[in-house]
């Protein structure tokens, strides 16, 4: 499944597929960012954003692929630190 990602650095937002990305659904799973999203590097806020967009993606945590966190290291760490980003991912 490929998906596509923008994100927007003045305010943190992201888009899945066109679709505007709340961090409020994963922070009731797991809260590991009371400020919302980040992206590029291995921390908190690229935990909750890969965890929000698995969360969107497949509905929940049982049915996951693969760790999110694995996810986050892979490819939400790897988009470029405090900079917008619009990107197509191939999952596994």
């Amino acid at each position: 499944m490929k998906i596509k990602l923008q994100g927007f650095a003045s305010d943190r937002s992201v888009l899945l597929n066109g679709v505007l990305l709340d961090p409020k659904k994963s922070q009731k799973i797991r809260n590991h960012s009371p400020d919302g999203f980040n992206w590029g590097y291995g921390g908190s806020g690229p935990a909750q954003l890969a965890l929000a967009i698995y969360l969107e993606l497949y509905g929940s945590q049982d049915k996951f692929p693969e760790s999110y966190q694995d996810f986050k290291f892979r490819e939400i760490g790897a988009l470029p630190i405090g900079k917008d980003f619009d990107v197509e991912i191939e999952l596994l």
